[in-house]
C-alpha cells in the first residue's frame, strides 16, 4: 500500500478519536486528509478530480447519492459502472487531488482508449444537475412539495437516456422484503448502521486496516490510498495516471464494515481488473470478438455480495433501497417519491439524495421517469445467488471483467499464470457457507429464485 505524507504523522502522534481527526482536517485548507488541494486553475502537476462537500445532517447523509465525473487516467479497465464523487453546484472543480505515491504502470492506453475515457467522463458530468443546490433549497423551503427543475452542463445523450429510462420491477418484492426485515429488527436504518457498523475510524486506523488487508491479498505497494470527506459512498477505486487509487470516505469508514468495503473495491474490482488485463479478451474490440456479455450486472453484484460476505447481519439494504427508489421514480414525481421514502429513511437530506440519484437526467422532475442504472446492484446479487451452486467463483475472478454466464465458454482460453485471487476465496467451503447466510438473513430461498429466474 502507498499512502501520502500525512500517514507519516501517525508514527509520531498518539491514537485519536474520529472527531479529533475530522477537527484537525478542517483546520488547514491547504492540506485535506493527507493529500494536497490546489485552487481551480492551478498549474500544479498531477491528475485532477472534481469534488464537493457532501451533506452530513444525519447518519445516512454521510453518503451522497448522485453521479458525476471521476478521472480515470489512461487505464481503461479501471472504469467503473458507477461514479461516486460529486461536483459542486456550478459543476466546476473545487480543487485538484494529486496522488501521493508512485506506482508502476499497470496499463497504457491507446489514443482510442483516451477518447473513450473522455466520453465517459462527459457523460457522467452531464448526468449531474448543475443547479442541484439551488433546487434543493427551493424544495426544502416548499415543505417538500416543489418538484425540482434541473439544468445540466450539456445536452443529454438520447441514447443514454433511452438505455436507462426503463425501470424493472422483477425483484421489487425481494427488495421490499429486505427493507422490511431491517426495519423490523432495528426500527430504522440509522439504528442498524450504528449498532452493526460500529464506531467511525480515525485516519491512522483506516490506514492500518488497509495495510493489513493488502498484505492478505498480496498487493502491498500497488494501490494509493487517499482519504476524503467528499465522496458519495464509502469508497471508490479509480486509476489516476496509471496509479490504482482507492479513495475512502472518512465519514463512512466504520470499524465492522471497512474490511467489507476493501473486499468490494480491492478484492473484487481491482483484482478482477488486474486479471482481465492478462486475458486475450481484454479491450472492447477483443470482447466483441469473443462475443462477451457486459460485465454488469455480475461485476457490481459480486462486489456487493463481497461487501457483506462475513458480516454477522449481512442485510442488502442499500442495494434494495436503490432498486425500490428507481422502480417508484419511474411512475411518480420527485415530491411523491420523497414522501414515500420516509417509510424507510427518516433523514430528509438522505431522502433528497436518493431522489436526485433516481431522477437524474430529467429536467422536469414533476414528471414520471427514472435513471435506472443503480438497479444493477440488487439485480446482480440475485442472479449470482440464484446460480451460486454452479458458478466457479475462483475462475470467474481469474477471467477478469466477465459475466458469470460466460465462464464455462471461456474456460479453454483462460490464462491463469499471472492471475490473482483474493484471500477470502482460499476457503471456498466457508465462502459458500456465507453466501447461504446472506440468503437466510435476507429471506431469500432457492425455490423463489428458481421461479424468478428459470433455466
Amino acid at each position: 500500500m502507498v499512502v501520502d505524507a500525512a500517514h507519516q504523522a501517525c508514527n509520531t502522534m498518539s491514537s485519536t478519536s474520529p472527531k479529533d481527526s475530522e477537527a484537525r482536517a478542517k483546520k488547514k485548507s491547504s492540506q485535506i486528509n493527507g493529500f494536497h488541494v490546489y485552487p481551480s486553475g492551478s498549474t500544479q502537476p498531477g491528475p485532477s478530480r472534481s469534488l464537493s462537500r457532501s451533506l452530513s445532517s444525519g447518519p445516512m447523509a454521510q453518503r451522497r447519492l448522485s453521479g458525476c465525473a471521476v478521472y480515470m487516467g489512461s487505464c481503461s479497465w479501471m472504469r467503473r459502472s458507477e461514479s461516486t464523487c460529486t461536483l459542486n453546484s456550478s459543476g466546476s472543480s473545487r480543487g485538484r487531488m494529486r496522488s501521493a505515491g508512485s506506482l508502476p504502470s499497470i496499463s497504457k492506453a491507446t489514443p482510442a482508449d483516451n477518447k473513450a475515457i473522455k466520453r465517459s467522463s462527459c457523460l457522467l458530468v452531464a448526468l449531474r444537475p448543475t443547479n442541484v443546490e439551488q433546487e434543493r433549497e427551493k424544495f426544502f423551503l416548499s415543505n417538500y412539495s416543489y418538484n425540482p427543475q434541473f439544468q445540466y452542463q450539456e445536452p443529454m445523450s438520447l441514447n443514454v437516456l433511452e438505455k436507462y429510462n426503463q425501470a424493472s420491477n422483477q425483484f421489487l418484492a425481494q427488495a421490499l422484503r429486505i427493507l422490511k426485515a431491517v426495519l423490523d429488527k432495528y426500527g430504522s436504518y440509522e439504528n442498524f448502521e450504528s449498532l452493526t457498523g460500529g464506531n467511525l475510524l480515525s485516519k491512522c486506523q483506516i490506514w492500518a486496516c488497509c495495510r493489513r488487508y493488502m498484505q492478505k491479498d498480496s498487493c502491498s505497494g500497488e494501490v494509493v490510498v487517499q482519504l476524503t470527506e467528499d465522496l458519495l459512498s464509502q469508497a471508490v477505486m479509480t486509476n489516476e495516471n496509471n496509479r490504482p487509487t482507492l479513495t475512502i470516505n472518512l465519514l463512512g469508514a466504520r470499524q465492522h464494515w471497512l474490511e467489507g468495503m476493501l473486499r468490494h473495491e480491492i478484492g473484487t474490482h481491482y483484482l478482477r481488473g488486474v486479471n482481465d488485463a492478462q486475458q486475450s479478451w481484454h479491450g472492447s474490440e477483443s470482447r466483441k470478438h469473443f462475443g462477451l456479455q457486459p460485465a454488469n450486472p455480475t461485476e457490481e453484484g459480486l462486489a456487493s455480495l463481497h461487501s457483506v460476505l462475513f458480516r454477522k447481519h449481512p442485510y442488502l439494504w442499500r442495494a434494495a433501497l436503490l432498486y425500490y427508489t428507481i422502480s417508484l421514480a419511474a411512475t411518480c414525481s420527485f415530491s411523491v417519491l420523497f414522501h414515500d421514502l420516509q417509510q424507510f429513511v427518516e433523514d430528509p437530506a438522505v431522502r433528497w439524495e436518493y431522489c436526485v440519484r433516481a431522477k437524474r437526467g430529467q429536467k422536469d422532475t414533476g414528471q414520471p421517469g427514472c435513471f435506472s442504472k443503480d438497479q444493477v446492484y440488487l439485480d446482480g446479487i440475485i442472479r449470482i445467488l440464484r446460480h451460486r451452486h454452479t458458478i466457479d467463483f475462483r475462475l470467474l475472478t481469474s477471467l477478469g471483467k466477465v459475466a458469470f454466464e460466460d465462464v464455462e465458454r471461456l474456460r479453454p482460453f483462460v490464462q491463469l499464470k499471472n492471475t490473482r485471487l483474493p484471500h477470502f476465496m482460499r476457503d471456498m467451503e466457508k465462502y459458500y457457507h456465507h453466501l447461504n447466510h446472506i440468503m437466510e438473513m435476507n429471506q431469500l430461498s432457492d425455490e423463489e429464485l428458481q421461479s424468478l429466474l428459470p433455466d
